[in-house]
């Protein structure tokens, strides 16, 4: 019984959502379509698998939701739409802190940054009073921009905000000054692009996504200033390896990375640790990879020893050797056909079958 890192996705990334149908209104606004639903009526909640129709050739036949990458799923726990007492989920942008934002992949981002703004405008339009619609808008959460191209400095991303809060950066590969001459946007060229995590230590956190789960750095950021660097990765698969470490255009046409945002300092911290979303506030739920052989894939990171302060496998008995952390093991609990694994942050990571690959599950 083998498994080959070299066919693992990383297929989503789980947020908790207060309505789904606000949510699913907002997503659709990004391009982005529901191709999975499982409810579960009998526990209370339903989840909802959003993904970019695959451009390549979008007329035909969509993949398997596990064979996908770049999925967002959301998760939605009856009642709370209407429960005046629910406070809201925790978007990660303020203490604790952790999840950082997802992000959204364009062609020409002032001109896809304008219809967001005017598609988000166009759910109050049946509001006739002026001042009774732009109480409407202030009310909301969500549906508006957090950061527009024109704010601040970095003139190349914006964050839009969805129902809950949560941040939704705006990229594009295509250089902004040629951008500003495109009056039209094509949303059946937007790509789900990355999940941003912040991580306590960059040795332990890459070495523990690379070595341990197959994933490659695609990129990397550093800001003497800020006093922080960011890392991408990704599979083979989603995103040809930049020329340079610093070239942004190949990451930013890929689907499904993650980012890993480390602040420098917080790893000689003893004390310091980012929040996972899965005790209070709670909010973004976890990121998940699915692999080509789910018994295999978890037997082997059974059997893995990880040295977390050199970020490296190691062997048995050797300093600082230690067993990888489940939050769930394939065989615990009920659900026989996930597990969880726990990054050096504590972040959950789901693993799941890709169904593409092997039949496990009829879902």
């Amino acid at each position: 019984m083998a498994t080959d890192l070299k066919k693992y996705k990383f297929n989503h990334t789980m947020l908790r959502v207060k309505d789904a149908k606000k949510s699913l209104e907002f997503y659709k606004i990004l391009g982005m379509d529901v191709v999975k639903t499982i409810p579960n009526e009998e526990n209370g909640y339903s989840l909802y698998y959003l993904a970019c129709t695959l451009r390549d050739d979008p007329a035909s036949p969509q993949p398997h939701w596990s064979a996908r990458e770049g999925i967002i799923e959301l998760t939605w726990n009856y009642g709370t739409e209407s429960d005046p007492a629910f406070a809201g989920y925790h978007n990660g942008n303020k203490e604790p802190r952790g999840f950082g934002h997802i992000c959204i992949s364009v062609d020409n981002i002032q001109a896809a940054c304008l219809r967001i703004e005017e598609q988000c405008a166009a759910r109050y339009a049946h509001i006739t009073d002026e001042k009774a619609r732009e109480e409407a808008r202030t009310k909301e959460v969500g549906f508006k921009f957090h950061k527009k191209l024109t704010d601040g400095t970095m003139r190349s991303i914006a964050f839009v905000l969805d129902p809950d809060g949560y941040w939704v950066e705006i990229v594009s590969p295509n250089p902004v000054d040629e951008a500003a001459v495109a009056s039209q946007t094509d949303v059946g060229s937007y790509r789900m692009n990355h999940t941003m995590l912040r991580i306590k230590s960059s040795v332990a956190s890459l070495g523990f996504y690379r070595q341990v789960l197959g994933m490659e750095l695609k990129r990397t950021h550093s800001s003497e200033g800020g006093k922080f660097s960011l890392y991408f990765l990704g599979y083979t698969h989603n995103c040809a390896s930049p020329p340079t470490p610093e070239a942004s255009v190949a990451t930013h046409e890929a689907t499904g990375l993650l980012e890993l945002t480390h602040n420098w300092g917080t790893e000689d911290q003893p004390e310091f640790q980012y929040h996972h979303g899965n005790a209070e506030p709670r909010g973004f739920g976890h990121i998940c990879v699915t692999v080509d052989d789910l018994d295999a894939a978890c037997e082997r990171f059974s059997q893995i020893w990880f040295n977390f302060k050199e970020g490296k496998i190691v062997e048995e008995g050797q300093p600082g050797a230690e067993k990888l952390r489940w939050q769930k093991t394939l065989t615990g609990g009920r659900m026989k056909d996930i597990a969880f694994l726990l990054d050096p942050d504590g972040y959950w990571i789901e693993i799941v079958q890709n169904e593409s690959i092997k039949k496990r599950v009829d879902w």
